[in-house]
């Protein structure tokens, strides 16, 4: 295989990819190219990973437990706090437990293929997280992919379709490239009607919607989804997923998710971190509302500015571009203006999709919103001539 050639083509076609050196201030700004610009592309929607208690809280852990946790779980990478988290994540979720791992994506693919095999099938939404996809594909089931949000569809496919074995519908609970959010209520309503597991990924609804809880909170479901899969390392503001849910599914996967049983347990720090967050959002809702009042307010100020932006209610902000050259474009401009957001391009959404996608966060300010606003109108205005 010629990997410069290949290489070549991914620059030619705008989808080339290269990691990017920042240094954090706080939760709104970073320094990058040797200079201080406003951060518009982290998951860390709440400005958890510069607050002060999640701070010392990872400092005292790693001082009780040391630096890395020495091995998987159930030989001797387990501790105390790893206890308390689960307990806590379990009631923060409102479910009889939980289970911690060591990201997103082993979250899924371990939970999806441990609960589900080849005579089974899986309905999954068409704009899923590539973990979700990759899940359902070591799973062995049968995968049937319904239009994005379509419950029509859906409602017909889950009448048309076969099975032998146990269904399963699982979806995002907030869409990470498109920040709009799940029809729970419907959603729900199918899976009792045709028998279904239901799995929400709430990697992007934790700690933003129903005051903090998550997508399902919001909709007032807790116990009537099944599987509620969520992160660690977005608004709480430290590394690793969760899984919450019935005891018997939690004690199931312990035994049977692969990505669980064979990965070196997260760092004390991370899980001290972690669980300093989860306690500050059982006491306050303060920062949930801030993101959601910051949101709302960056949106309207793009719609001021004539700029076409997506999502509903969340801090998850796409501009549709269409190229993907001209929103490698954008982004860099904007970059040498002291912006930083993310161009997202194929394979992460189809061809001619790609898109501005914005994040805002509790600890941005609406004067930087709307300075911001306005140089990325002014930029797009720019590139599209």
């Amino acid at each position: 295989m010629n990997f410069k050639m290949e290489l070549a083509v991914l620059k030619e076609k705008g989808l080339f990819r290269e990691n990017q050196t920042y240094v954090p201030i706080d939760g709104a700004y970073v320094f990058a190219a040797g200079k201080k610009c406003l951060m518009l592309a982290s998951n860390n929607y709440l400005g958890m990973t510069h607050k002060s208690e999640v701070r010392q809280a990872a400092i005292k852990a790693i001082e009780a437990y040391g630096t890395g946790a020495g091995g998987a779980r159930l030989t001797t990478g387990s501790h105390p706090l790893y206890e308390e988290l689960e307990a806590n994540l379990a009631q923060f979720k409102g479910t009889e437990a939980a289970i911690t791992f060591n990201t997103g994506y082993m979250a899924n693919i371990g939970t999806i293929s441990a609960i589900m095999n080849k005579n089974d099938v899986i309905f999954s939404d068409a704009l899923n997280h590539a973990s979700i996809i990759d899940g359902c594909r070591l799973s062995g089931a049968k995968r049937v992919i319904f239009p994005h949000s379509d419950m029509q569809v859906l409602k017909g496919l889950l009448e048309s379709t076969k099975c032998a074995g146990k269904r399963l519908i699982v979806v995002d609970g907030v869409f990470s490239m498109d920040g709009d959010i799940a029809p729970l209520s419907q959603l729900v309503e199918l899976a009792k009607l045709y028998d279904c597991l239901l799995m929400i990924d709430d990697a992007h609804g934790t700690g933003i919607l129903g005051n903090g809880h998550g997508t399902v909170a919001h909709f007032a479901l807790t116990d009537q989804v099944d599987i509620q899969m969520g992160t660690l390392s977005k608004a709480l503001g430290s590394e690793g997923a969760y899984v919450a849910g019935k005891k018997d599914l939690i004690d199931y996967l312990i035994n049977r998710a692969r990505s669980y049983i064979f990965s070196t347990a997260l760092s004390p720090a991370d899980i001290g971190a972690a669980n300093a967050a989860v306690k500050i959002l059982r006491q306050s809702i303060r920062l949930p509302e801030k993101v959601l009042a910051n949101a709302d307010f960056m949106r309207r100020e793009l719609k001021m500015q004539g700029i076409e932006v997506g999502g509903e209610i969340t801090p998850i902000l796409p501009i549709p571009i269409g190229a993907a050259d001209l929103a490698v474009k954008a982004a860099n401009h904007l970059k040498e203006k002291g912006i930083i957001l993310s161009a997202i391009r194929p394979p992460t959404v189809p061809v001619g999709e790609s898109r501005l996608r914005l994040t805002v966060n509790a600890k941005h300010s609406q004067s930087d919103l709307k300075q911001a606003a306005v140089m990325i109108s002014e930029t797009i205005k720019e590139i599209k001539g």
